[in-house]
This record gives structure tokens, C-alpha cells and sequence, in this order.
């Protein structure tokens, strides 16, 4: 009996995660732990599927008599919006949920985690290896969620050095795509949901700081493989994400071009806002042979396009 439980499962990444564990033919039992601060009941489809139970409360705060084989932790915030305005909430969704967390796992378990590329703070190397140590500010606005992931990966690196614990860490580059909230606050999702609005597309300084965009798709498909398809023994931590790197200013003339009525604005330049973002994937080649981001920026904005359509029942006429 394979008992999961999935913290932070009706978020963006965390509802598409559940969606491919459920594929499982070994899974038993599928606890998904979120408290819907950003995450959405509606994401949850795999509610559907009789081996799945949502419990909603704070992840600190779960309590459970049964200890699970694998644990996936993903219950935080990961837009600045989110996370600087609630920063010790955030801290404590990353870090008190860990230690709990760990409570639950059962002997010989495996915990997972999704850290973020933002632990390279503004990096002053690129591409960014996982050996890389990062450029960051640990009393900046964007503190509580950067250095509550670092605290995480130190937690986890600890517990396997000291207790055997197994884990596996991934370092997640800038996501996006469908199920993501109207209100996300991140580039792509701003740019789609005031375009669609009509409203002026907000690009922040001048546009030229670099991401990586990795569709939720492709993004979804590494984790499956890593976390347990292909068997992968290997603790992390492990860069997922697209290694091709596009300024912002890109992205906000890509979606201007379709809908032309709205004009791009400049705005002035978010605090510590980094200004690069690129992947180093030797270590994710070797680990997952023959994946790679199949889904191009521009394709996988057409996609969210026409889901944020649907999600805000508005027009596409440009």
C-alpha cells in the first residue's frame, strides 16, 4: 500500500503534480494538505478520483495518525505579492511545514521538495549551476521566501547527512501556464490577464531582466520523472526548468502583438528584482536522459491564453 501525501496540492504546480500522481497504479491513498491561501479548490481535479481526500488547513498544522511513504512538499507562495505580504507566514508554510512534515514520513520514505531558483538570489553567473552559491540579501523584500527555501534544502541536506533520510530536492526555474490565479501577480500571468482586460500590459523597470519560462507541462513531466518514474537515487538539489532565457520586455510585446489595444506601460523597477534567470542542466541531462522544455514561451503563452479566456469568460478580440 503506497500512502502519498501532497502538501500544497490546489496550487499551480502542486494540482498538476496530483494529476500525474494519480496515474499511478500503485498508488493507495493520496492525502493532498492545502489551506487555499493561493492554492484553488477548483484546480483540485483529482478530487475526482476515489483515492484522494483534500484536508484544508495550514501545513503546519496537519496532524495525521498514519505515516506516509512519500511526502511532496509545495505549500507556499512563490509570487512576491503573495509572499511580501505575508512574509512570516511564508517562512513558517516553508519551514515549520517542513519539520512537520517530517514527522509524518514513514521509515525508508522519500521526502520531496520543490525549491526555487531564486536561492541564486541576483546571480552574477550564468547559466546557473547547482553548485553555484548565489548573489543573495538575506534581510531584502524578497528574504522570507528566498532564504525559507535555502533554510528548507539546509533542513533536508541535514536530516539525510545526520539521519539517512531520503530525499530530493528540485530547484524550479520561472513557471507558468494553466491553473495559474487571475491575481498571481508574476509576468506572465499579469501580462495575460490585463491584455485580456484591456487593460495597459505593466512591465516593471525596463524589461530587459532575462527568465527562463518553462511551460507547466514540460515543468510537470520532470518532476514525474524525477520524484519517481525513472527510479532516479540521486538527493538533489536539481535545476528543472527551460534554458532558454528571454527578457521580460519580450514576453510583453509577444502578447501585445495579439492583443494590440493594449499598449505596453513601464512602471517603476520592482526592489531586488533579479536580473537574470537561466538554468545550468548538464546535472538534469544526466539525471532525466532526453527531457528538455519541448514547449516554446510563445506556444505555451497561446495555451494560457486560451485558458485564462475561459477561466475570466471574456473575448480574445485584439
Amino acid at each position: 500500500m503506497t500512502r502519498i501525501l501532497l502538501a500544497g496540492g490546489c496550487g499551480f504546480i502542486g494540482s498538476h503534480l496530483a494529476d500525474r500522481l494519480c496515474r499511478r497504479g500503485d498508488l493507495d491513498e493520496l492525502v493532498v494538505v492545502d489551506n487555499l491561501w493561493t492554492g484553488r479548490r477548483e484546480n483540485l481535479v483529482a478530487l475526482s478520483d476515489p483515492r484522494v481526500s483534500l484536508v484544508e488547513m495550514d501545513v503546519e498544522k496537519f496532524r495525521s495518525d498514519q505515516k506516509f511513504d512519500e511526502i511532496y512538499h509545495l505549500a507556499s507562495p512563490a509570487s512576491p505579492p503573495w509572499y511580501m505580504k505575508e512574509p512570516l507566514r511564508t517562512v513558517s508554510a516553508n519551514v515549520v511545514g517542513t519539520l512537520n512534515l517530517l514527522d509524518h514520513l514513514a521509515e525508508g520514505g522519500v521526502f520531496c521538495f520543490t525549491s526555487t531558483s531564486e536561492v541564486y538570489g541576483d546571480p552574477i553567473v550564468s547559466p546557473q549551476p547547482e553548485t553555484y552559491r548565489g548573489s543573495v540579501d538575506c534581510t531584502g523584500p524578497r528574504s522570507s521566501y528566498d532564504e525559507s527555501k535555502r533554510c528548507v534544502e539546509a533542513i533536508l541536506f541535514e536530516a539525510r547527512r545526520v539521519y539517512g533520510t531520503r530525499i530530493k530536492v528540485v530547484r524550479l526555474f520561472n513557471v507558468f501556464g494553466t491553473r495559474t490565479r487571475p491575481d498571481d501577480g508574476r509576468a506572465v500571468s499579469n501580462f495575460i490577464t490585463q491584455a485580456l482586460r484591456g487593460e495597459p500590459i505593466t512591465v516593471f523597470g525596463d524589461g530587459l531582466q532575462s527568465r527562463s519560462w518553462g511551460y507547466i507541462d514540460d515543468i510537470v513531466e520532470a518532476l514525474e520523472r524525477y520524484f519517481w518514474l525513472d527510479g532516479v537515487d540521486h538527493p538533489g538539489p536539481l535545476n528543472i526548468g527551460n534554458d532558454r532565457e528571454v527578457s521580460v520586455i519580450e514576453v510583453a510585446q509577444f502578447i501585445n502583438r495579439m492583443f494590440p489595444r493594449s499598449q505596453i506601460r513601464f512602471d517603476p523597477p520592482v526592489p531586488q528584482d533579479p536580473s537574470n534567470r537561466r538554468p545550468d542542466l548538464d546535472r538534469c541531462n544526466r539525471l532525466i536522459p532526453g527531457w528538455r522544455c519541448k514547449v516554446s514561451y510563445e506556444e505555451g503563452v497561446i495555451r494560457t491564453v486560451e485558458w485564462f479566456t475561459r477561466e475570466l469568460q471574456v473575448g480574445v478580440a485584439p
